[in-house]
């Protein structure tokens, strides 16, 4: 269990350019729905590849694979079986596709590595499953193997404020694929302390509980996806650099820097919504730039908080959990206002007591919101009074 602990979840470890499948499997794999998959992506504009070329590099399979982990929460914790699928999906595609041929030998496996998705967030130590499964921490892999000291190092930061904790393993390369490792030493870094606090794991009375061996998958030729399998049976998906919607749900998690990575992806989205079925869909608010506190009515209403369902006859509505089991909810209509302007009308609110409707009494009123930026996944509205909103897409409008 303490080991487990000192893993901390994980061992020890755009579109611009094709695949070249390695063997007919991926060939024919790639010509089903998971390569129509891939072109639908390769064909879509900068709103929804989202990648600066001099940033990001990413093949076809490896963008699907990206796109499956947006929303996914707590690195894997909570997944939704058809998330799991399309990721578990991606990822065999990826591996039988082999990437970087002996990634071990590679110098594009050295440096720091972000986790994104684990497969087993929640199975070990309290310690474990409270680190990795958080996404306000920042979960990282260091990997040093072309040195006079080999190491792997798993670093959780839990803010600029508090500091992180570092956890070290001494490394060995066994082959093309393998590195094994043998925890060493630990200890957090806090800002408010001028010493570091050792991690309560005596590593060395352990003997080969401090073992362990981590198999690099899939690298990819552009250096910055690595899939890998350690030896409790777990999958990793690591990142060295994030496309700016993983950046932006990290800013949110944290609560630092979300209307820098706002800004950004405004700038990288300079297209127009040309329908109203781009916007339709199931929508939660993950963030808005509201102060003020409001009203249980007005945050339904306005969409301030909750969710929001756009359907193919132009109605929206609002919802609002207040108290277990009590809802509040506000009903309207919408239409589309310009090119990327939509007028709505709420003229419906009533409090959800389980079962049980009841309606309340309240004025007609009229907003417009302004879409600033739309993919499958992420939107970003300018609406009431001016707010920011961010909304991640739980379900596609039904046809």
């Amino acid at each position: 269990m303490a080991i487990e602990a000192a893993k901390l979840g994980f061992p020890c470890g755009f579109l611009n350019h094709k695949i070249s499948p390695r063997s007919r499997n991926v060939q024919a794999r790639l010509k089903g729905d998971f390569g129509s998959k891939c072109r639908k992506l390769a064909r879509r504009r900068i709103s929804s590849s989202l990648v600066d070329e001099q940033q990001v590099s990413l093949t076809e399979p490896e963008a699907v694979l990206v796109e499956g982990l947006i929303g996914i929460q707590g690195r894997g914790r909570s997944t939704s079986p058809q998330q799991l699928k399309e990721v578990e999906r991606a990822l065999r595609i990826l591996e039988d596709a082999q990437g970087v041929p002996e990634p071990t030998s590679s110098s594009l496996i050295e440096g720091s590595w972000q986790l994104m998705f684990t497969t087993r967030p929640g199975t070990a130590s309290p310690i474990q499953r409270t680190f990795v499964g958080v996404d306000k921490f920042s979960v990282f892999q260091e990997v040093y193997l072309k040195t006079d000291d080999p190491r792997v190092i798993n670093v959780v930061k839990f803010s600029e404020a508090i500091g992180e904790l570092r956890v070290e393993a001494a490394a060995t390369v066994k082959d093309g694929k393998r590195i094994l490792f043998q925890f060493d030493r630990a200890a957090f870094s806090l800002k408010f302390l001028p010493f570091k606090v050792p991690y309560p794991v005596p590593f060395r009375l352990l003997g080969d509980e401090a073992k362990g061996w981590l198999d690099t998958t899939y690298l990819s030729n552009s250096g910055n996806i690595r899939i890998s399998r350690g030896n409790k049976g777990t999958t990793f998906v690591l990142q060295k650099i994030t496309e700016p919607r993983q950046r932006l749900l990290s800013a949110i998690a944290t609560g630092t820097g979300i209307t820098e990575v706002i800004d950004e992806l405004i700038s990288l989205n300079q297209t127009e919504v040309n329908g109203e079925e781009e916007i339709l869909g199931d929508w939660q608010l993950l963030w808005s730039s509201q102060t003020e506190a409001e009203i249980w009515f007005d945050l339904a209403t306005y969409g301030l908080e909750g969710s929001q369902v756009l359907n193919k006859y132009k109605q929206v509505e609002n919802m609002v959990s207040i108290l277990p089991g009590i809802k509040i909810r506000a009903i309207g209509n919408f239409e589309k206002s310009g090119s990327n302007m939509y007028s709505m009308t709420m003229d419906f609110v009533s409090i959800l007591f389980g079962i049980f409707e009841l309606p309340v009494e309240t004025t007609i009123r009229k907003l417009n919101l302004e879409v600033l930026y739309l993919d499958s996944k992420i939107r970003i509205t300018r609406g009431f009074r001016d707010l920011l909103f961010v909304h991640l897409r739980i379900e596609a409008s039904k046809k």
